[in-house]
């Protein structure tokens, strides 16, 4: 039998306890490890949530990888073509994590309504575009069909459609600038096939997507040229290690960018939300352990009458402190108890019904997502009961200074 183990449960379900101080300073203590625990979870979940939510929405508009020539990788717009290649496109297209590659290109211009103007970068893709990517962001319509002739359709963001008045099945006209600057722009008549609404100002406020074959004849290149390659892979861990393969592979005047390069400034703002997480989860720590610490000292100068006799009798410094252990443990574990029901609570209220709402324009998102998974709800909670139970060592030290005559001297 296990003795310490023993005497700490008989000493927590002891009726004559209800009365003393101590109960109310563990009620406390319960309460502070329960929301320091809730507040945990719900900082990595919606931690998670965002930076999940952000990259895919960067990655479904740009692939994770872009192969381009040196002097396009630097601009938004396709600048030179580039030759499409069939051993390319199989170099591509086998390196591990890769799971599509296709063709784009970028041209600057002018949408006009029969009332408004808009200024675009028009992203010409071709017949083989992973439209499915973009599933959940259509809100009216449908994707272009780019198979058969150079297509007229596009799919453009409602809040450029909001700007011109119009909707999908609307006729409009695109004016791009004429590779020979001397000459007229390029006109384009184009048909509203599809809505798209990401909440993504870059992308919501700029692009069009259409058929790539119109840049290809504004800008007088052939059929197999492209501005770039978009590449998809499993995951974006996947496309941070691949990015260095692929460029050593291909051939020394095109440039791989990651989507972490082109987006930079975004991948750093949301880096910091690990930062912000990891500070959370320190202070409530901090304030569970200096809580459940109290909690222990008032237990311990409480009981300062048994301490002495388990002394008298021969017990020692580690056996007695480990009774004061198990019972802040157990201590620790209805308040963790409570605060994972909390947490994860408050995780499928926002998952399902999305309560709290953001502001799309900081955020990125209109609706606060959140992330967690089993793997973060064990981790976090192991290791919050890992550290404050090694910290909770430091008042169990006060046992080793209580002297048997002088505390039973009073009994």
């Amino acid at each position: 039998m296990n003795l310490p183990f023993f005497i700490a449960k008989r000493m927590r379900f002891n009726p004559s306890n209800k009365g003393t101080v101590s109960v109310q300073i563990i009620k406390i203590a319960k309460v502070a490890v329960a929301l320091g625990m809730s507040m945990i979870l719900i900082a990595v979940a919606t931690g998670k949530g965002l930076q999940q939510e952000i990259q895919e929405k960067t990655v479904a508009f740009n692939g994770h990888l872009v192969v381009a020539p040196f002097e396009n990788s630097e601009s938004q717009l396709s600048i030179l073509p580039l030759r499409e290649d069939s051993k390319l496109i199989e170099i591509l297209k086998n390196e591990a994590g890769v799971t599509h590659v296709h063709g784009i290109a970028l041209k600057g211009g002018l949408l006009k309504s029969s009332e408004q103007f808009e200024g675009i970068i028009f992203k010409g893709v071709t017949e083989d575009y992973p439209w499915g990517k973009l599933q959940s962001f259509l809100v009216e319509g449908t994707f272009p069909d780019l198979t058969g002739d150079p297509s007229n359709e596009i799919f453009l963001s409602k809040t450029i459609a909001r700007r011109l008045s119009v909707e999908p099945g609307d006729e409009l006209t695109a004016y791009f600038q004429s590779s020979n600057n001397q000459q007229l722009p390029n006109q384009r008549k184009f048909k509203i096939v599809g809505l798209f609404l990401s909440g993504f100002p870059d992308f919501d406020d700029n692009f069009v997507l259409g058929d790539l074959r119109h840049i290809q004849r504004m800008n007088k290149w052939k059929e197999d040229e492209i501005g770039a390659y978009e590449i998809f892979t499993t995951d974006l861990k996947t496309a941070i290690s691949s990015g260095p393969s692929i460029y050593r592979k291909i051939p020394s005047d095109l440039d791989v960018i990651e989507i972490t390069r082109q987006y930079a400034s975004i991948f750093q703002w949301i880096s910091l939300f690990d930062f912000n997480i990891l500070i959370i989860i320190i202070v409530m720590i901090i304030v569970g352990v200096i809580n459940m610490s109290t909690a222990l000292l008032v237990l311990i100068l409480e009981r300062s009458n048994m301490i002495g006799l388990f002394k008298s009798i021969g017990a020692d410094n580690r056996l007695i402190q480990k009774i004061f252990l198990y019972n802040g443990v157990s201590i620790m574990g209805q308040g963790l108890l409570w605060g994972n029901f909390i947490g994860i609570g408050f995780y499928f209220i926002q998952k399902y019904w999305g309560l709290i709402r953001l502001d799309p324009e900081t955020y990125y998102v209109s609706v606060a997502p959140v992330s967690l998974d089993f793997i973060d709800v064990l981790s976090l909670n192991i290791g919050f009961l890992l550290v404050s139970s090694l910290l909770l060592w430091i008042p169990s030290m006060i046992i080793s200074g209580i002297s048997p005559a002088r505390v039973l001297r009073f009994r």
